[in-house]
């Protein structure tokens, strides 16, 4: 029985050969909070799976390098002149 199981001759590593990395792409591993990835999650799923998590991740986080994304205090001035204009009225 236990030439059956000789393992000798057997060799360490990969049984499959690795995927190539895409160009540009950096392979990484990241901790994020549950809530921000399960939000992703969702944007990708009502996009009806044209894009996935991880490229609306990197273009969010491309936007906000870039300065494109809207900053807090942007957005709080806006939510405020809103209400102000609405409670005027």
């Amino acid at each position: 029985m236990k030439d059956r199981y000789d393992f000798s001759k057997g060799k360490r590593g990969r049984v499959l050969a690795s995927e190539p990395e895409p160009e540009g792409k950096t392979r990484i591993t990241i901790r994020l909070d549950q809530d921000i990835v399960a939000r992703f999650f969702q944007m990708a799923e009502a996009s009806g799976g044209a894009t996935g998590y991880q490229t609306l991740i990197n273009t969010a986080l491309r936007e906000y390098l870039d300065g494109k994304a809207p900053r807090f205090e942007d957005t709080l001035r806006r939510i405020i002149r809103e209400e102000l204009k609405s409670s005027a009225a």
